[in-house]
């Protein structure tokens, strides 16, 4: 069983999962969608891949936001690479 974080708002969750639709869709960057691949290759379902997906962004976001850091591409990636484990594991 994975540790939740605490729930985030029915509207912050909708737009990340949006987010992570357009670039899956757009696959912008690329290795948004190598990760789906390769989660969903490896037995994760639809869902839960997308929403590990939403984690490593939200994490970015938090950082960039939170943090004060700028947007790294390299970070954002790498976290997608960890995937299925999360960031702060």
């Amino acid at each position: 069983m994975r540790k939740q974080a605490s729930q985030a708002s029915p509207q912050l969750t909708a737009a990340i999962l949006e987010a992570v639709d357009n670039q899956l869709r757009d696959s912008n960057p690329p290795e948004t969608k190598e990760t789906y691949d390769r989660l969903v290759a490896s037995g994760i379902s639809d869902k839960e891949a997308r929403r590990l997906i939403a984690v490593a962004l939200s994490t970015e976001i938090f950082e960039v936001l939170k943090n004060k850091k700028d947007y790294k591409p390299q970070r954002y990636i790498a976290s997608l690479r960890r995937l299925p484990n999360l960031p702060w594991d």
